[in-house]
C-alpha cells in the first residue's frame, strides 16, 4: 500500500492552472469524458508518484494536528491534488512532491492544507498565513526550511 498526500485549495479554481504547477513537465489528461473535472498525470517513473487533480463542493476535511488535536475544514468549493506515492519510490519523491506543493502555493493565493494519508496535518495556509505542522516529519525529509527560503 502506497502513501497519499492531499493538497486542498479552497475556491473554484480552473484545474488546468493547478495541474500545470504540479506537473510542469507532463501533461495532465482527463481520465473520463464523463468527469471533465478530473485530471491525472503519471509521474511515477520520473518523480515516484501519480497525481490526480479534481474539484468538488461542500467539502469536509479533517486530520490530526501536531498534538493530536482534531483539525476540521469545510470549504464551499475546493480543488484537491492527490499525490499517490509509489511503493518503490525514489529517494527524491517526497522532496519532489513538496516542491510541487511549494509551486502551487507560490502561484495560488487560496487557503490550503496538506494532509498525509487522510490523517496527519502537515501544512495549512489561512488568510495568507502559512504554517507547517509536525516538525519531525519536515526534519526527517530535510525540508524544514522549504517555505522560508
Amino acid at each position: 500500500m502506497g502513501i497519499d498526500y492531499r493538497l486542498t485549495l479552497a475556491g473554484d479554481i480552473p484545474l488546468e492552472q493547478v495541474a500545470v504547477l504540479v506537473a510542469p513537465e507532463g501533461s495532465c489528461t482527463s481520465t473520463d469524458a464523463g468527469h471533465p473535472r478530473l485530471l491525472t498525470v503519471d509521474c511515477t517513473t520520473e518523480r515516484g508518484f501519480g497525481v490526480s487533480v479534481f474539484a468538488g463542493s461542500n467539502g469536509y476535511f479533517d486530520a490530526e494536528d501536531d498534538d493530536g488535536t482534531p483539525w476540521e475544514w469545510e470549504p464551499d468549493r475546493y480543488v484537491n491534488v492527490i499525490f499517490d506515492m509509489a511503493n518503490d519510490q525514489p529517494d527524491t519523491a517526497t522532496a519532489d512532491m513538496v516542491a510541487a506543493v511549494a509551486r502551487v502555493l507560490a502561484d495560488r493565493p487560496e487557503d490550503a492544507a496538506l494532509v498525509l494519508d487522510n490523517n496527519w496535518l502537515l501544512l495549512t495556509r489561512t488568510a495568507g498565513m502559512l504554517r507547517t505542522h509536525r516538525p519531525t516529519w519536515w526534519d526527517n525529509y530535510g525540508l524544514a526550511d522549504i517555505f522560508t527560503r
